[in-house]
């Protein structure tokens, strides 16, 4: 049912809003051509390219190599249902085994969730608050006839405002300090311009210090949460080739590329060398389900083109999950993912921003953490409880 009404909005966006735009002035691929962008190229990276993903990890690598592994957590998109992931983090803190991550990722709402989550169990508080508070039921702000003028079925107020109350100056200077010690908080857009997944280095952004940086920390959040047709993309400012051109790249949810990801696309095939520092515990929270579930589809166009999308959706999940997987068992490691039990009866739709809801996806992650359920090797079901502890010890690596 969820794919069905995500699937329903966003071709409302398309009929709704064909004569909405979002003015931008023109380029080509030429005018990209050359250096990054100037006072980019340390804050960022494509994930395609192998060599700058190697070295924005270098430090986490090396903060980790007296113990010769790193952790890494990898928070997926799927809106509202961030609220899950983030009870399943405060759960994980209240059962005591929550690890202190080298490397933490987010896509679209993990995007949201990261900072808190890269910043420790003392922010937990503040995660609660984000998702299961009253400023989260406003984050759909529909625009009326207003739509026919815009590019999405809802505007980015409300979006924009709940990241502007928690990306405080006390959250940047604390990110600023992890990232200092070697951590890494890594947050993926996709460029539609050149359709890529852009990877943004939080921690280099958040050292800047200054009122741009705030910005473009801020811009880079909302842009990745940003469903397109649902929200409106993010214009992020660019120096293009030329004296002082400036040009705007488009960007939107990162789920639009990637789920997820616990390493760059352009290194899940990369294996460590010897006397590396090599992948321990991979942690993924899913905010979604990831099994089959049965559901009659009636015989209508928008019934049967948002089963498909769901389908899809599960599927090309399961597949990154199997990839990143193997990319963990190949340098010695283990992924482990938490999602939503397939046979939870709330509203996974991704878009239920209700008050009520929210807390109930919030309180069963917390729930399902706290008892140790939540965590499954990605070939163990995530319906049954284990009996062994949910998180064993990391692996040794001898004579590496």
């Amino acid at each position: 049912m969820h794919a069905v009404r995500l699937f329903a909005i966003a071709l409302a966006a398309l009929c709704l809003t064909a004569c909405g735009s979002l003015s931008r002035d023109f380029y080509t691929a030429s005018d990209l051509a050359g250096p990054p962008p100037k006072g980019l190229a340390e804050l960022r990276f494509n994930a395609s390219d192998s060599d700058a993903s190697i070295r924005f990890a270098a430090p986490a690598r090396q903060r980790a190599s007296a113990q010769r592994t790193f952790d890494v957590l990898a928070l997926s998109g799927g809106g509202s249902n961030g609220a899950y992931g983030a009870g399943v983090l405060v759960g994980w803190t209240k059962r005591g085994e929550r690890p202190d991550f080298d490397i933490v990722t987010g896509v679209s709402t993990g995007a949201l969730t990261a900072p808190f989550a890269f910043l420790g169990s003392s922010w937990d508080d503040r995660l609660t608050e984000a998702y299961t508070g009253k400023a989260a039921g406003r984050i759909l702000r529909a625009r009326g006839l207003g739509m026919l003028f815009h590019p999405s079925v809802y505007s980015a107020r409300g979006l924009r405002e709940v990241v502007d109350a928690n990306v405080t100056d006390a959250l940047l200077a604390a990110i600023a300090t992890e990232h200092k010690r070697g951590r890494r908080l890594l947050i993926a857009t996709t460029n539609l311009d050149t359709e890529e997944t852009v990877i943004w280095d939080m921690g280099a952004i958040a050292s800047r210090g200054d009122a741009a940086s705030r910005q473009l920390f801020k811009d880079v959040l909302v842009a990745s949460a940003s469903i397109p047709g649902v929200f409106p993309p993010t214009l992020i400012e660019i120096e293009g080739r030329g004296q002082g051109r400036r040009l705007s790249e488009m960007h939107v949810d990162g789920g639009v590329t990637i789920p997820f990801f616990v390493a760059p696309e352009s290194l899940l095939l990369w294996t460590a060398a010897r006397g590396q520092a090599r992948p321990g515990r991979l942690y993924v929270i899913v905010n979604g389900k990831v099994g089959g579930t049965f559901g009659f589809t009636k015989g209508k166009a928008g019934a049967i083109v948002g089963r498909s999308w769901d389908a899809m959706s599960k599927a090309l999940m399961r597949t990154h999950l199997a990839a990143s997987s193997a990319f963990a068992r190949r340098n010695g490691g283990q992924l482990f993912y938490a999602a939503i039990p397939d046979s939870t009866e709330l509203d996974t739709s991704g878009l239920d921003f209700a008050n009520d809801n929210r807390t109930a996806l919030f309180r069963l992650g917390l729930e399902r953490a706290e008892a140790g359920w939540a965590w499954s090797l990605t070939d163990e079901p995530a319906e049954v409880p284990p009996a062994q502890p949910a998180i064993p010890a990391p692996p040794v690596i001898s004579g590496q």
